[in-house]
């Protein structure tokens, strides 16, 4: 991917608003063909228009699907691979936080618990469906949108049937995502796509921060600029499996370097993610 990104394919879940429509912006500024996923049809071709106004020089495509169906992600890694020859970057944005009742326990359409579904599942599979796209690039990234919320996941009771609280579920669900992003990047080591997650910034002005009851402390740009990096910086072209606190590479949660715990679930995601 070049410096000023002009002309790099990159698409974006969760990109009608928070971090998803800032980081689009900025990549529409500098040059990027953009791919734009939400879930309101309605919602995305506005995104679409507002992208275009910023940068009118720049080429949206939009794709609509509800995260929380496995069934409708698969359809749109499909309808991804069949339009888009090439992707330069997949950052797996969308996610779901604590919620407004912590205490009530969502499912999905396919009967996962909520969180894991959209925040873990949902960028394994699309992830997947995307490799050749990805592969098609000469160097491609695939950068997860975690959290410094990470929490241990029991691993005798991933989908949180006992003891639900929905922040905990949300922590979980971003280990899971690291330890997933860790798995991925060792098995695409050499392929030319590099896989790593980060955590923007703490606490940002977004629905999902307002809606689990916590007050914001940054900015949304202060989340846009680790994450921008990660897309496109070519320093970090060959950098894969690690977990960034904004700009710092360092540890994320001791569970993510346990290879059983990361064997097991695995093992478990492979199960709930198949047809």
């Amino acid at each position: 991917m070049t410096a000023n990104s002009a002309g790099a394919t990159v698409l974006i879940t969760g990109a009608t608003q928070g971090l998803g429509y800032h980081l689009a912006a900025a990549l529409a500024r500098r040059g990027a063909t953009l791919l734009l996923h939400g879930r309101d049809p309605a919602r995305l071709d506005a995104t679409a228009k507002e992208i275009r106004d910023v940068a009118p020089a720049c080429t949206v495509r939009t794709y609509t699907a509800d995260l929380a169906d496995l069934d409708q992600v698969r359809d749109l890694a499909a309808r991804v691979r069949s339009a888009e020859p090439r992707i330069d970057a997949l950052v797996n944005n969308a996610a779901v936080g604590g919620g407004t009742d912590p205490a009530r326990r969502e499912v999905s359409p396919q009967g996962h618990e909520l969180r894991l579904a959209v925040n873990h599942l949902a960028p394994v599979t699309l992830t997947r469906g995307l490799l050749a796209p990805l592969r098609s690039s000469a160097l491609a990234r695939v950068v997860n949108v975690a959290s410094l919320g990470q929490e241990t996941i029991d691993l005798d009771d991933v989908q949180l049937r006992h003891r639900y609280e929905g922040v905990h579920a949300y922590c979980r669900s971003k280990l899971a995502l690291i330890m997933g992003t860790f798995d991925l990047a060792e098995e695409l080591r050499g392929s030319g796509v590099t896989a790593n997650a980060l955590h923007p910034a703490h606490l940002m002005p977004t629905q999902m921060v307002r809606q689990s009851g916590f007050t914001p402390e940054t900015r949304l740009a202060d989340g846009v600029a680790p994450t921008l990096r990660l897309v496109r910086d070519p320093a970090l072209a060959e950098t894969t499996g690690r977990y960034f606190d904004r700009f710092v590479d360092q540890p994320a949660h001791h569970q993510a370097y346990d290879p059983e715990a990361r064997r097991r679930l695995a093992e478990i995601t492979t199960a709930l993610t198949s047809d």
